[in-house]
C-alpha cells in the first residue's frame, strides 16, 4: 500500500501548519515553487499535500462538532456547547472554528497552486496523466468549498494561489450561488477525468466519488431556492443513479445480508473496513485512508478518536460495576466522553424495541459494557442500597471477561498483515451460565427500549433504560431532574461504527480504521430524495430506498424491513438518513437541506437546545482571528454574530 503523504515536499512540511494561516496560508518564495513544481515529482508532492485536510475534519473533533452536532440526533451538557446547543460558545473566538475556517482555505489555497503551476510542469507523459491529478485536486477545492458555504454562507471564492495574489487586505463575499457554479464546475472536471480507479494508491479520489459528490452537491444546491431548484434535483438523480445502476462499472457496491448477519453488519465489520487488494471497503466511496503499520499519516498514529467523544461514563459510574476507563479496545478510552443520543434518535428514529428486524441501531451503539477489571466483581450492599438494585443480588459475581484478542490477518494484494494480540473485555466467560437470558459479565446495559421497574431491579448488572435517561419533557436528567441523575445522565449507548477491535492497533485511544467521508449507502438516499424533490416520483423513490431497509435485516427478517410507495416522504427520507448515517458527520447538512434548522423542529426533537436563533445559526461567525486581518470587518459581515 503506497502512502500519498510519504512523497510530500519538505518545503510544505516547513511552512507550518494550515491551523495557523488565514486566506493566504502559504506563501513561499517564487524560485522555491517554480523550481520544485516544474518537475513532476515536486508537482505530486503538491497534489498529495491537497489531501492533507482530509485529517483534520473526519475523524476529529473539529469537524464532528460542526458537521454532526446540533441536531436532532445529539446532545451535550457542556462538550463543544457552542455546536451542540448554540449557546453563547458558539463565537468568533471558538477555535473550532477558526480550523475549519483556516483548514479549508488552506485547502483550497494548495490546490489554486497546483492548478496555476499546471501548465509548467514537465514530466507526465501525457495530459491524461496530468488530467487525472488536476481532477484530483479539482475535487478536493470543490469539496472545501462546498463545506464552506454550508458552514458559513457566501464567503470569499478563491481561484488564485495566495503567492499570486498576495494578501487581501479588501475581500468582498460571493453569493451562495456563485459558490455552487465553482464547486460544480470543479466536480464536472473530476467525474470527467478521474480514472474508476487508483490502483495501490489507497485513500486517492476515483470517479466513483466524484460522482457521489456531484449528486450530493445538486440536490443540497435545491436549498437555495432557486427558480430552477427541481433541475438541480434532476441532475442529483441521474448523477447518482449512473453510480447506483453501474456499481459493478464503477467497483463499488452495496453489503448484502445473509441467514446470520446483516449487510448492515458487514458494512461496519473491521475485517471490511481497509478491503484486500488496495481497493478499500467497496461502499467507501470517499474515505480517509489511514496508514495501520508505518502510521505514514498527518499526526502519525494519533488518529480515530472519534469514538471517544461518544462514550459513555466507564471510568466512574460503570466503573462502580466493573468496566474500566482504558482497557476498552472494543469501545475507546473513556476519557473524552460528552456526545450522547437524543431522546428523538434513540427511540423514534430507531424501534424502541428488544429484538428489531433493523439491524442498525445496534451495529451503530454498544449497548453492553462487560466487566474489563480482570477480576470477578461481587455486588455489594452499597451498590444495591446507591443504584436501587434488588437485596437478593448481593453476593452475586459479575465474571471477568478480559482477555487477550488476536483479530489475525488481514491481505492488501500480495502483502499480508498480522494484527497485533491486544487486552480488552468481551474475551473470556462470555457464558449465560444462570440462564437469566444475560451474559454473565455484563457491567451495564443501556438498551432503547423500555425494561420494567421491577424488572430492572433483579437484573444483576446496572440497566440504564430511556425512562430513566430523560425526562418527562424529553430531556437529558440531571441531579436536579431525577433523584438517579448524577448517574443515569452518565450511562447512555456509545456509538461503535468506528471501533473495531482489529484496528485498535498501538492503544486503547486510537483507532488506525479507515474513516468513510461518503459511502454507497448515502447516494441511495441521495437519489430517494432528489426523486421526491424533482417531481414528487415517489415509486423511484422507493426503489433506491428498499434495497437499504433490505440490507438492514438478515435475509429472513427482509420482509419486515418492508415500505410502500406512499411512505415515501422528504419526512421519511430525513428519518431514513438518521438511521442510516448517524454519526458519519452529515446530519447538520441534512438538516439545512430540509429546512428543519428551526427552533420549532429542533425543539421538539432535542428539546436540550434552548437557544437556537433562526436569524443566525443556520450559518457560523466568522473567526475574529480573520476579521481582525483585514481592512474592511464591518463591511464584510459577521454572519448576525
Amino acid at each position: 500500500m503506497k502512502n500519498i503523504f510519504k512523497t510530500a515536499l519538505t518545503v510544505l512540511l516547513v511552512s507550518g501548519s494550515f491551523t495557523s494561516c488565514e486566506l493566504d496560508e502559504w506563501n513561499p518564495s517564487t524560485v522555491d515553487v517554480e523550481t520544485a513544481y516544474k518537475h513532476k515529482d515536486g508537482f505530486e508532492s503538491l497534489v498529495n499535500y491537497c489531501y492533507d485536510g482530509l485529517y483534520y475534519f473526519y475523524g476529529k473533533i473539529d469537524g464532528v462538532g460542526a458537521m454532526e452536532m446540533g441536531t436532532d440526533l445529539w446532545v451535550s451538557e457542556s462538550y463543544e456547547s457552542g455546536f451542540t446547543l448554540y449557546n453563547s460558545s458558539l463565537n468568533t473566538e471558538l477555535g473550532t472554528l477558526k480550523t475549519i475556517w483556516q483548514g479549508f482555505y488552506a485547502t483550497i489555497n494548495y490546490c489554486n497552486t497546483a492548478l496555476y503551476y499546471a501548465d509548467k510542469v514537465e514530466g507526465y507523459a501525457s495530459q491524461e496523466e496530468l488530467d487525472t491529478r488536476l481532477a484530483e485536486v479539482r475535487f478536493l477545492r470543490g469539496w472545501s468549498n462546498w463545506h464552506l458555504v454550508e458552514q458559513f454562507g457566501g464567503v470569499v471564492l478563491r481561484e488564485l494561489p495566495s503567492i499570486v495574489t498576495g494578501p487581501d487586505n479588501n475581500p468582498v463575499r460571493n453569493s451562495e450561488a456563485e459558490f455552487y457554479d465553482d464547486i460544480i464546475g470543479d466536480l464536472q472536471f473530476a467525474v470527467d477525468h478521474l480514472p474508476v480507479d487508483q490502483g495501490k494508491d489507497r485513500g486517492r479520489v476515483a470517479k466513483k466519488a466524484a460522482l457521489a459528490m456531484l449528486a450530493k452537491v445538486y440536490l443540497q444546491r435545491t436549498r437555495l431556492g432557486e427558480a430552477n431548484a427541481s433541475e438541480y434535483a434532476r441532475l442529483a438523480l441521474e448523477t447518482a443513479r449512473e453510480l447506483i445502476d453501474n456499481a459493478a462499472k464503477y467497483k463499488c457496491g452495496l453489503w448484502e445480508s445473509d441467514a446470520s448477519k446483516s449487510g448492515y453488519a458487514q458494512l461496519w465489520a473491521g475485517k471490511n473496513n481497509k478491503g484486500n487488494n488496495y481497493e478499500g471497503n467497496k461502499e467507501f466511496l470517499f474515505f480517509e485512508a489511514i496508514d495501520e503499520t508505518g502510521t505514514n499519516n498527518p499526526e502519525g498514529s494519533n488518529r480515530g478518536r472519534t469514538r471517544q467523544f461518544y462514550e459513555m461514563d466507564l471510568k466512574t459510574v460503570g466503573a462502580v460495576w466493573g468496566t474500566t476507563e482504558k482497557n476498552c479496545a472494543w469501545y475507546g478510552r473513556a476519557n473524552n466522553r460528552g456526545f450522547k443520543p437524543t431522546k428523538y434518535l434513540l427511540t423514534e428514529i430507531f424501534k424502541p424495541v428488544k429484538d428489531p428486524a433493523d439491524t442498525r441501531f445496534e451495529n451503530t451503539f454498544f449497548t453492553e459494557y462487560y466487566n474489563s477489571t480482570w477480576a470477578d466483581v461481587t455486588i455489594t450492599e452499597d451498590m444495591v442500597r446507591v443504584y436501587k438494585k434488588d437485596p437478593s443480588l448481593v453476593g452475586h459475581v459479575i465474571k471477568n471477561t478480559a482477555g487477550t484478542y488476536n483479530p489475525g490477518t488481514v491481505y492488501y494484494g500480495d502483502r499480508e498483515v498480522l494484527l497485533r494480540t491486544v487486552n480488552a473485555s468481551g474475551c473470556v466467560n462470555m457464558v449465560d451460565e444462570d440462564g437469566d437470558g444475560y451474559l454473565d459479565g455484563i457491567s451495564v446495559f443501556t438498551p432503547n427500549y423500555v425494561i420494567d421497574a421491577d424488572t430492572k431491579a433483579k437484573l444483576p448488572f446496572l440497566c440504564v433504560d430511556p425512562s430513566d435517561m430523560f425526562a418527562a419533557d424529553g430531556k437529558w436528567v440531571t441531579e436536579t431532574t431525577s433523584d438517579m441523575g448524577v448517574y443515569y445522565k452518565q450511562c447512555y449507548p456509545s456509538m461503535n461504527k468506528f471501533s473495531s477491535i482489529e484496528w485498535n492497533i498501538n492503544n486503547n485511544q486510537y483507532w488506525l480504521g479507515d474513516y468513510p467521508i461518503m459511502r454507497l449507502g448515502e447516494v441511495y438516499l441521495i437519489a430517494a430524495e432528489a426523486a421526491l424533490r424533482y417531481n414528487n416520483d415517489q415509486a423511484t423513490a422507493l426503489r433506491y430506498i428498499q434495497p437499504l431497509r433490505n440490507r438492514a435485516a438478515v435475509t429472513g427478517r427482509q420482509s419486515d424491513m418492508a415500505v410502500s410507495q406512499s411512505d415515501m416522504t422528504l419526512d421519511f427520507i430525513l428519518a431514513e438518513s438518521a438511521r442510516e448515517l448517524a454519526g458519519e458527520q452529515t446530519r447538520w447538512y441534512d438538516l439545512k437541506r430540509h429546512g428543519k434548522l428551526t427552533k420549532a423542529y429542533l425543539g421538539q426533537t432535542n428539546p436540550d437546545i434552548l437557544e437556537f436563533d433562526e436569524s443566525k445559526h443556520t450559518v457560523r461567525p466568522i473567526p475574529q482571528s480573520f476579521l481582525d486581518a483585514i481592512a474592511n470587518p464591518d463591511e464584510f459581515g459577521n454572519n448576525g454574530y
